[in-house]
């Protein structure tokens, strides 16, 4: 007599399995994959392998030389990542009905902010928020904004505007830019220099993919900078920009809260300000729209704005943009 198949349960992939299986298919070598989700690369074969049991199905093609999807391994794969994404967000609203200001806050900041605003958010999360364990990552702002919205970050330190869809924007702050140049220039010192005068200045700028760059540019253009005028992008960071203007190599623009820190100690440098209205940046946080944590960081906004109000800025007023 054949045995009833009726009342015996499939087996269920685990939630480990689907994570080797995930980082197998995003880095398609098992021991990158293996390093990036903190598991032993015998472990993490034996998830796959156990994993493609339980399903039926082969997902992976292994070869002495490199590791490819199968044809169901590249649509499962899909599937494996909103599961996980899932199961993410699940834990992250778990987390934040449990307490607020507990547990883990991955914060994302590019880097024209994190060296000058970084020591007045630690000082924050230290006094008021003890039990927060922040983690900060300085990316470019293209780079954080992949993060966040793959569920990597939590929370973003940026300039803004965005134009991300599915970003909401809690402004903080807006700074001027200040010019920066050799101690001797004839701009040196002065409180109203028209912005026309960058038309022909040599402009030293950062590289391709930082957003202070593409700032600057848009500045330049509205003073009716034309294309042909020379702009030298030679500097990775905001230092070593400042240190080839102090060599004779061009001027540059500097955010505000960034002038003490990368001028005080050369005095082969000087500045000048913008005449009113000076051209300027908003810094921002940037949070997913609809954020399990939402209430949290607006109140985490609000209370930075307090703390900024000693800064050399314009707090902004409360308020999503």
């Amino acid at each position: 007599m054949a045995q009833s198949n009726q009342g015996i349960r499939p087996k269920q992939p685990s939630l480990s399995q689907l994570r080797a299986f995930a980082a197998v298919a995003e880095y398609l070598h098992f021991r990158d994959a293996a390093a990036a989700i903190g598991m032993s690369q015998p472990a993490l074969s034996g998830a796959v392998s156990a994993l493609e049991e339980a399903l039926g199905v082969q997902l992976i093609e292994r070869t002495t030389r490199k590791v490819l999807l199968s044809p169901a391994g590249e649509r499962l794969a899909v599937r494996a990542r909103v599961v996980l994404h899932a199961v993410g967000e699940l834990m992250e609203e778990a987390e934040a009905v449990r307490a607020p200001f507990t547990g883990v806050l991955r914060l994302g900041v590019i880097p024209t902010v994190a060296p000058y605003l970084l020591p007045t958010v630690l000082r924050l999360v230290h006094d008021r928020y003890p039990e927060l364990d922040l983690q900060v990552h300085e990316e470019q702002t293209s780079s954080l904004l992949d993060g966040l919205a793959a569920g990597r970050l939590d929370l973003l330190l940026l300039a803004v505007p965005l134009g991300a869809p599915g970003v909401t924007e809690l402004p903080l702050f807006d700074e001027d830019f200040v010019l920066v140049m050799e101690r001797d220039h004839w701009l040196g010192g002065r409180q109203d220099i028209p912005r026309e005068a960058l038309r022909e200045l040599p402009l030293l700028l950062l590289d391709e993919g930082h957003c202070l760059r593409d700032q600057a540019l848009d500045i330049c253009r509205e003073a009716g900078r034309t294309e042909g005028a020379p702009v030298t992008t030679t500097a990775a960071g905001l230092s070593t920009l400042v240190q080839l203007v102090a060599g004779g190599l061009g001027v540059t623009l500097l955010p505000r809260t960034a002038v003490t820190v990368e001028t005080a100690r050369n005095e082969a440098l000087t500045t000048g300000y913008f005449a009113e209205p000076a051209p300027a940046r908003r810094v921002a946080l940037g949070m997913r729209t609809g954020a399990a944590r939402h209430e949290e960081f607006e109140e985490f906004a609000a209370a930075l704005r307090g703390a900024m109000e000693a800064l050399p800025v314009r707090v902004a007023t409360a308020g999503r943009t």
